[in-house]
């Protein structure tokens, strides 16, 4: 096979040709042709070794082989649809069962965490009777239409808000109005969610769902204060709603401390609907709905059919259990809080040396590190950390970008990241930021004269300088 592999170029060529141009490339000037994966690390065509810091589908490792060999296994005796009895679904639903609180023991297996969100959108609509979602600024549940439409993430770009979605404010205490030396940051977000919904009903509006990433990720990997979703679930129900907690950035163990990310908010909170998808294949695509037996119910009394041809096949099952078995086997949640801790304390060390990181924050392996360019406005530094993210690629160190600003540095890689994987991003990460701040003094001291050799434009929001 590797005798038949196209050239970068060529590929790049066939790509731009053949494949739709929204779907787009990291690196786009200059992309890395990646051709196998093991661990936590990607290879190019030319055996080049990139250190995966972002890829958290590949939850227990790129071509983890007990989780290759579960699918391969089974794909040699069956793989049909979940209309036939198989002991893989009931053995795959009773596992994820047993880390769930005991309310959450139905399941609806899918095949991406677009199809599950959009399933969840379905039974919370049947099972309260109403129509309108509340979500949060910046939230991303998905590319379905249905997604979309509550994803201001991406509606904002499009179509714009519909009439039956709600936004309320993220709960961010470093950029949101209630920070970090407010009293009661979770009371206050809650109350804005309280104050979003009574307006709505107001207007004759009746609330289905809340629907929340359990953290943030496409907002800027931001972490909720403990205790708001307690508060939001209370104004919530009142209205009539239902919660949904969005796992599928964060579930399996990421967040060190907790199975499910929802579960840092305090043991008696319980999700009416949780959504998983991503991790919970390492790459192959599987999703899942888990809900209560009242909800369930619910979706049943309308006497229609649910079916998904590939949701739940053997093959799938087979790759979710395995992907459960190495996470025990490889105790990775334990390793998560281990690893997490130590980055987390390098960053903080770097955000004491480099006046560009303004924040650090995260848990387990959720972890951002918010650029700024004005330590009082907290300004993104958008054009730095796009320089930076290429610097590190440079590097063979693969990280991206995200929150409103496009200035989060953020890091959710392999569950298999080392405290030696650690070491190594930080250190280049304080190599290139001590280059670059070295260039930016050396910019600011010429004004307004051109600077050439600048690989990025000068941000000097002070002196109000362009190089």
């Amino acid at each position: 096979m590797a005798a038949d592999q196209r050239g970068k170029a060529e590929t790049l060529a066939l790509r731009r040709r053949l494949i739709g141009s929204s779907c787009r490339l990291f690196f786009p000037e200059d992309p890395v042709k990646i051709v196998r994966g093991q661990g936590q690390y990607m290879y190019d065509e030319q055996g080049a070794e990139y250190l995966d810091c972002i890829n958290n589908v590949a939850h227990v490792g790129h071509c983890h082989p007990l989780v290759v060999q579960a699918a391969h296994e089974q794909n040699q005796v069956l793989n049909t649809n979940s209309r036939y009895l198989h002991d893989n679904i009931v053995n795959y639903a009773q596992r994820l069962a047993e880390t769930l609180p005991e309310q959450l023991c139905v399941f609806y297996f899918l095949n991406s965490g677009s199809e599950a969100n959009d399933l969840a959108l379905r039974l919370a609509r049947q099972y309260t009777g109403h129509q309108d979602v509340v979500v949060l600024d910046h939230a991303y549940h998905g590319h379905l239409s249905s997604l979309i439409d509550i994803s201001p993430y991406k509606f904002r770009n499009l179509d714009g808000q519909k009439e039956w979605v709600h936004v309320a404010p993220l709960p961010d205490t470093y950029r949101g109005p209630y920070r970090e030396d407010h009293p009661n940051p979770a009371e206050a977000y809650a109350s804005d969610v309280k104050h979003v919904i009574d307006s709505a009903r107001e207007r004759g509006r009746k609330i289905a769902a809340f629907f929340m990433e359990s953290l943030p990720s496409v907002g800027g990997q931001i972490i909720p204060p403990e205790g708001y979703f307690p508060r939001v679930a209370e104004h919530v129900h009142r209205a009539g709603g239902v919660f949904v907690a969005d796992e599928i950035q964060v579930g399996f163990g990421r967040v060190g401390k907790h199975f499910w990310a929802f579960q840092l908010q305090g043991e008696d909170f319980v999700p009416d609907i949780v959504t998983m998808g991503k991790p919970i294949g390492n790459g192959h695509p599987l999703a899942c709905v888990a809900t209560t037996q009242a909800v369930a119910r619910a979706f049943e009394a309308t006497g229609v059919e649910y079916f998904n041809t590939f949701g739940g096949s053997p093959v799938s099952c087979a790759v979710g259990l395995a992907v459960l078995e190495v996470l025990e086997k490889e105790q990775l949640q334990a390793h998560a809080t281990h690893v997490g801790s130590f980055l987390m304390e390098l960053l903080r060390q770097q955000k004491a040396k480099h006046p560009i990181i303004g924040d650090v924050r995260g848990v387990g392996l959720f972890i951002g590190v918010d650029l700024i360019r004005d330590e009082a406005t907290r300004k993104p530094a958008t054009e730095e950390a796009d320089y930076l993210v290429s610097r590190l690629k440079e590097n063979y160190i693969l990280l991206s970008t995200d929150g409103p600003g496009r200035n989060v540095l953020k890091f959710k890689p392999p569950m298999c990241f080392s405290l030696d994987d650690a070491r190594h991003v930080v250190a280049t990460l304080d190599a290139v930021l001590t280059d670059m701040e070295e260039v930016l003094r050396t910019c600011a001291t010429l004004r307004l004269q051109p600077c050439p050799a600048l690989p990025f434009r000068c941000p000097a929001p002070e002196v109000h300088t362009h190089c």
